[in-house]
């Protein structure tokens, strides 16, 4: 069998059972594991699937480019987003991760001159200056054209200069057994950067995210105080994550 069409056998088991099993695959194909890994790993660096032990996964959909990630899940993201704002203390020094369920937040934010925003993303830094009276901090580095966060040596530098209560932490994929992930490398270091500057992280985990896994790693999900999740959201999922962190519906 060509290397093409073993590849197009990977993408209908992958859209058929959402997860391949290399094991599984190279038994029905009748050949080795280690042909399978090398097609899965030529997947992976094109960008069509996630890569696991034993197999692989299907790109998170948050993993896109920011323009396309607005119109995704939006009313689950409003819900999330609004609870999320519920939990900020008066007087506290929040950090709003970039995304748009942050930038959603940034839009609820509560009227009053004591509140800090810290933020690496430019859209939320003017959204929250727009819609509150707090003061607001960005994280400067390089502007990423994909997620337009900013990142990279400067901001990690900067971030080490931080401290603050509260991390509203985005990640791509909130899964039991994986843990948080993201689909940039650069990203996710910059997230634990932040996270070990900030006395608690919470996770923003709309209804596309849960169940999801990205590329690269983020933190465990006990390193987390807790989720915050769609108070509509039903996946049965839901229920591994609790049994771990709590909720915030």
């Amino acid at each position: 069998m060509l290397g093409a069409q073993r590849k197009a056998h990977l993408r209908d088991v992958l859209r058929r059972d959402g997860r391949v099993v290399a094991k599984d695959v190279a038994r029905e194909l009748g050949i080795s594991e280690d042909s399978v890994r090398r097609d899965l790993r030529e997947l992976a660096e094109a960008g069509e699937l996630v890569r696991v032990y034993g197999g692989a996964l299907p790109v998170a959909p948050a993993d896109r480019p920011v323009d396309q990630r607005r119109a995704l899940a939006t009313d689950s993201k409003e819900r999330v987003a609004r609870r999320a704002v519920e939990l900020i203390a008066p007087a506290s020094v929040i950090v709003l991760d970039a995304g748009t369920t942050t930038l959603a937040m940034a839009r609820m934010l509560p009227h009053g001159g004591d509140l800090t925003v810290i933020t690496p993303s430019p859209a939320i830094a003017v959204a929250a200056a727009e819609q509150s009276d707090a003061r607001v901090v960005m994280i400067g580095g390089e502007l990423s054209r994909f997620s337009m966060v900013a990142g990279g040596a400067l901001a990690m530098e900067a971030v080490q200069h931080l401290a603050a209560d509260l991390f509203f932490l985005g990640a791509t994929g909130v899964d039991p057994a994986r843990g948080l992930t993201t689909g940039s490398l650069e990203d996710a270091a910059t997230k634990r950067a932040i996270a070990a500057r900030s006395a608690e992280t919470l996770v923003l985990a709309s209804e596309e995210k849960i169940g999801a896994v990205s590329r690269f790693p983020v933190l465990a999900l006990d390193a987390v105080a807790g989720i915050v999740v769609d108070p509509l959201d039903r996946d049965p999922v839901l229920e591994q994550l609790a049994a771990v962190v709590p909720l915030h519906r």
